[in-house]
């Protein structure tokens, strides 16, 4: 009999199986959570609600079946019903649904255009709040040739993985938790609304939304609270920041929320109250990728929340002196979570699992069949002495003596984090037989702000794109290179998406020190990026200026203007349907290489978004995969 099997080929993505969004039952007795999986033959990721007792005392169970999406499960507060979303009745937009927890037939509350979302029972039970896309009426034409033309006003009019939003705007609704009635829309207007959040008498709603003359330009958000039953909205912040995701105190004296003071991408998201920033102490961002959430009261003065944290997440409480106190804590991310012991996390070497406390629920990993290699942590002293943050991967069945070749890897963002998760890219190198190296370099979450905001444009106190970032990656590399005799220094390759595209086509750039290059929906000229991308204009908050307002020091960021300079073999990878980095940012780096005669190959994806890596169809995601590892192979 065989054991397992050393490293993960690009079609083990279809054994991945991924649990997350744990929800505790009213009682504690029992968690409810999804279970998403991969269908090679439908290309899709059908997924599923399941059950386990809170207390590990028998195995997880399956609660709803099906081939479909079955996702967001929510307690009502009695426990006796899971309300929750499902395309089982249509493929492209997930209905409400609530089922009874002793069995029987699911209930379908909605029969909508668009998805319904961010589904929240009243404390009373007797109704659901929620969000949904409202079309135009223009998108029931047949035929698009004969259909009016978008008239469009606002800069935020369409948006990544979404499509256009101006003409579909998100709103906010309730509807009886019995089916009695159709679900009603609270609000109108030239406005979106997100994050419901009931009072706990059940008769507000509080939200959140940007309603004033320029929301669109400035990205300043507020919270408001409306009627359950609609009215005229009430605003009850009046900040200059970006706000979100608001809770009520269980005795109804307080709205806590999320803040991103002066909406930058580079400063720390905190954690407010009633205006009060509780967090800002910690110098961590408190809104980590793939576990954000509202912030959780824990009584009527504590409330749990999550940070990143050196390749980690923790979960901490604060009061509302904001004195806080760690209650989770270790060498993984999270997945969601509800309360301070019931939570979904993975490390680098296992799937996602359902945990309470330190008691292991579920245990997807143990049939998944390859076995996972575990990364070494390291650090790098970059040109001005600054610490670097890193990690290696060996390849997998690495014979000792022998030089493998390395590729470094670099994350997107720039202010998120690499660390201690499961990440099937790395697995997929290891087992074809590259070192992984990756790192957090100055742009990164996860360490001070003054650490993310290192990268910020000279006008707001930083060096901008492609400096300190650009000499901590080749500190990390070559330090890997000098510490692990199982990298071939001489066989070296880079890759990166989005801003870790950005930083390959700049490396390419500046340095022939690699053999082979991955340029993935990258950035690469900053002028069209501005005018071109969902959110291009954005940046104006992070480097501090405008392209007319600044010209030169928008092309001297730009890679394109360094492209002469490439001669290391570079593949561009893009997804034709990419809105945050559009494509014509991979054609216009293509076009100038393939005219200067360089070693370059273009891959497109059709039907793809910015998000081809993380969630495009199975069958892409395959042969990404199978692409880069060719491509590696021919150059390495």
């Amino acid at each position: 009999m065989t054991g397992p099997r050393f490293g993960m080929t690009p079609k083990d993505l279809y054994d991945v199986t991924l649990a997350g969004d744990p929800r505790l039952s009213p009682d504690g007795k029992t968690v409810a959570f999804v279970v998403t999986t991969v269908d090679e033959e439908e290309n899709t990721y059908p997924s599923a609600i399941w059950l386990v007792p809170a207390d590990g005392s028998a195995k997880p169970r399956r609660f709803t079946f099906g081939k479909r999406r079955d996702a967001s499960p929510r307690w009502s507060p009695d426990g006796t019903k899971l309300a929750f979303v499902s395309t089982r009745d249509n493929e492209k937009a997930a209905q409400l649904y609530v089922l009874p927890v002793e069995g029987g037939e699911a209930r379908q509350l909605t029969d909508l255009a668009e998805s319904a979302d961010e589904i929240t029972w009243s404390p009373d039970g007797t109704r659901i709040a929620f969000t949904s896309r409202v079309r135009d009426e223009a998108y029931d034409a047949d035929d698009d040739r004969s259909r009016e033309p978008r008239h469009i006003k606002r800069l935020r009019y369409r948006l990544d993985s979404v499509g256009w939003t101006f003409d579909r705007p998100r709103r906010l609704f309730v509807v009886p938790a019995d089916g009695s009635e159709e679900p009603k829309q609270l609000l109108t207007g030239d406005f979106e609304e997100s994050g419901p959040a009931w009072s706990p008498d059940s008769k507000q709603i509080a939200f959140s939304s940007s309603r004033h003359k320029d929301w669109d330009v400035d990205l300043v958000n507020d919270i408001y609270v409306v009627g359950a039953n609609g009215g005229r909205p009430r605003k009850v912040t009046n900040t200059t920041d970006g706000v979100s995701l608001p809770s009520w105190s269980p005795d109804g004296k307080h709205i806590a929320y999320a803040c991103t003071p002066e909406r930058s991408g580079t400063k720390h998201t905190q954690i407010a109250v009633d205006g009060k920033i509780l967090t800002a102490h910690l110098d961590r961002n408190c809104s980590p990728f793939m576990a954000s959430r509202e912030p959780m009261w824990l009584g009527n003065d504590k409330i749990l929340f999550a940070l990143e944290e050196h390749g980690n997440n923790t979960l901490l409480t604060t009061d509302l002196n904001g004195k806080t106190r760690v209650v989770l804590q270790g060498d993984f991310r999270l997945h969601g979570y509800d309360g301070p012991k019931v939570h979904a996390r993975s490390t680098p070497t296992t799937l996602p699992e359902i945990f309470n406390g330190t008691k292991q629920l579920t245990n997807f990993t143990k049939t998944f069949k390859p076995k996972l290699v575990a990364p070494k942590r390291f650090t790098a002293i970059s040109e001005d002495g600054s610490e670097v943050e890193a990690w290696v991967m060996r390849p997998a069945n690495a014979t000792k003596g022998k030089r493998y070749p390395a590729l470094l890897n670099i994350h997107g963002g720039p202010f998120t984090q690499y660390g201690n998760v499961f990440f099937d890219e790395f697995q997929v190198y290891a087992a074809a037989g590259y070192a992984v190296v990756y790192c957090n370099p100055r742009g990164s979450s996860g360490y001070s702000e003054a650490w993310g905001a290192a990268i910020n444009g000279p006008k707001l106190g930083g060096s901008g794109w492609g400096t300190v970032d650009y000499d901590d990656v080749i500190a990390v590399i070559e330090t890997a290179v000098e510490k692990f005799d199982f990298i071939d220094g001489r066989r070296l390759g880079v890759i990166g998406g989005s801003y870790g595209g950005y930083m390959t086509s700049w490396i390419v750039g500046h340095t022939n020190r690699f053999k082979a290059a991955v340029s993935e929906r990258a950035v690469n000229n900053w002028h069209s990026m501005n005018g071109s991308s969902d959110i291009g204009w954005v940046f104006k908050a992070q480097f501090g200026t405008t392209p007319w307002e600044d010209p030169e020091g928008w092309t001297e960021m730009s890679p394109i203007t360094y492209a002469d300079k490439i001669t290391t073999p570079t593949l561009v990878m893009h997804s034709e349907n990419d809105l945050r980095c559009p494509i014509e940012q991979g054609e216009q780096l293509f076009t100038i290489l393939r005219q200067l005669k360089r070693d370059v190959e273009f891959v497109r994806f059709p039907a793809e978004s910015h998000e081809l890596s993380r969630s495009g169809s199975p069958f892409h995601r395959v042969r990404r995969f199978e692409i880069i590892l060719d491509w590696f192979k021919r150059k390495l």
